[in-house]
């Protein structure tokens, strides 16, 4: 009988020892967690003094409602006589009006909720039993902050605005990750303005992360206004037209930047991020191919790469042909061509540089003025000067098709900086053509491609994987591969982790197929 007795109390002593080692170790689980949170700027720790034993109260400030905090969760518990009382984390339930307070211990609970927007809090920071207080904030959630610049049919269309806080909910209510990692930082003299550094902890490369705090950081400017600015100012090469970082408003776009091991960064009172390194082929990259098809997403990828390179040479070759090489015009199109300009008193030249500055003044007039009188503006001002133009024996109709279509080619482009670029290209490749003929396009050509495979992003060459030539990472640059070839990311990015996910295995052929 004693035997078994202490056969018992053996047994008793090995469960409770077992229980107290599963405590400690879930304990351990949610510090570690905490720790790895910490590394985010948004991520909050305090003491709550008032009560006794004073509680610990973890949360990120982007993901909760800040009024609710400080009105029914901490003024609840400092106005209740009993708050100085609080012997068991059950005791929150009776003190605060907040429905769905959980209390629990278990560590994917816990991460879960501290990502959807809940506060964790705890009696004693080395005890694994945490209450979860449901602080959701609703902000930035379909207000005002639709895509207006980037509009696409399919996918989401929510976009960011001018409040930080509420662009970094944004992005953290998607990425339920403690590798999400936020890092704020003030800059201007006179500003002090917030700006945000966010990567994926395991994924970005950490060079990438410490060239852009390095350049951030040694910023002496008085006042950012928006992140257009730090664009310029951390780019890799400040005199060059073309942009060196992609500058987004979309939120799927960022996400899939940053899954991509990009570093994205965002400034108070802007709405637009910028992320990097980027590359040439960014830029021709709309969001929506990755919801089509794969065949359908490269279709209009390419038709964006040849609108640009038909807005960017189409009026300079008309300029090289009616100047210099009318030989390469078919017999059929002569007549209508000389008959097109046989009134008109200008060399090519000027009229090709006429009408596309008038385009360029009505595209600026459109822009400034209110969307409703803007697009007016565009249709009737375009119709009634051109009309004219032909009348008065100012320019051809056959030109007036091609800066038309070049103008309208131009805003193939998903990015509107890019769209800059193209629009301001044409003018030198026209000059040089109507010097040059041929010659001279070929020389405007042969600039453009020396001075982008001179240039770099964060260290990273802008014409990758093209030059230097990576053949797989072509597989997501002029086109578009099935998600079957897409499962690593681009290795000039330099990744830390290169794999993105597993790809389907590829069904193997039955008897009848093989026959």
């Amino acid at each position: 009988m004693h035997k078994n007795q202490q056969i018992t109390k053996n047994t008793n002593k090995k469960e409770e020892w077992m229980a107290c080692a599963m405590l400690n170790t879930k304990a351990e689980d949610i510090e570690q967690l905490l720790l790895l949170a910490q590394r985010s700027s948004d991520f909050i720790s305090s003491t709550i003094a008032f009560t006794e034993p004073p509680l610990t109260i973890h949360y990120y400030k982007t993901l909760i409602d800040e009024h609710l905090l400080q009105e029914q969760l901490l003024r609840a518990i400092e106005n209740n006589a009993a708050g100085a009382e609080i012997q068991h984390l059950n005791d929150l339930k009776q003190l605060i009006t907040i429905e769905g307070i959980q209390i629990t211990d278990q560590i994917a609970d816990i991460q879960s909720k501290l990502y959807q927007g809940y506060a964790v809090i705890q009696k004693n920071e080395h005890d694994a039993l945490c209450a979860l207080v449901p602080l959701i904030s609703k902000a930035g959630l379909r207000k005002s902050n639709d895509t207006d610049n980037e509009f696409s049919v399919v996918g989401p269309k929510v976009g960011f605005v001018e409040d930080l806080d509420i662009n970094l909910h944004l992005i953290r209510s998607q990425f339920a990750l403690p590798n999400l990692i936020i890092k704020t930082i003030s800059i201007g003299s006179l500003s002090n303005s917030r700006v945000a550094i966010i990567y994926i902890d395991g994924i970005t490369s950490k060079e990438n992360v410490a060239i852009i705090e390095q350049r951030l950081s040694s910023i002496d400017f008085e006042v950012v206004f928006d992140t257009a600015q730090l664009d310029q100012i951390i780019s890799d090469n400040s005199l060059s037209p073309f942009p060196l970082f992609v500058s987004t408003e979309r939120r799927d776009r960022v996400i899939y930047s940053l899954i991509s091991g990009q570093v994205a960064v965002i400034s108070d009172g802007s709405p637009y991020f910028i992320t990097g390194p980027s590359t040439l082929y960014d830029f021709f990259i709309s969001p929506e191919d990755y919801y089509l098809p794969w065949i359908l997403g490269s279709f209009f990828r390419i038709i964006r790469i040849l609108g640009v390179a038909f807005s960017l040479f189409a009026s300079a070759l008309y300029t090289a042909i009616t100047t210099f090489h009318y030989e390469v015009i078919p017999k059929d199109l002569l007549q209508p061509l000389i008959f097109s300009r046989q009134n008109v008193p200008f060399s090519p030249v000027l009229e090709v540089l006429f009408l596309e500055i008038t385009i360029e003044f009505l595209r600026e007039a459109g822009a400034r003025l209110p969307t409703k009188i803007g697009q007016t503006l565009g249709i009737v001002g375009g119709i009634i000067v051109g009309q004219a133009a032909v009348e008065a024996a100012l320019t051809s109709n056959i030109l007036i098709i091609i800066v038309s279509l070049s103008a309208l080619a131009s805003f193939a482009t998903p990015i509107y900086k890019m769209s800059n670029t193209i629009r301001f290209l044409r003018f030198p490749v026209i000059i040089m053509a109507s010097f040059w003929g041929a010659i001279g396009m070929i020389f405007g050509i042969c600039f453009i491609l020396i001075h982008i495979t001179r240039l770099t992003s964060l260290g990273s060459p802008y014409t990758v994987p093209l030059y230097p030539l990576r053949p797989k990472d072509l597989r997501d640059s002029f086109i578009r591969s099935s998600y079957q070839f897409t499962n690593k990311r681009q290795s000039y990015l330099k990744p830390e982790t290169i794999l993105r996910y597993m790809p389907k295995p590829r069904k193997k052929k039955t008897d009848w197929e093989q026959e």
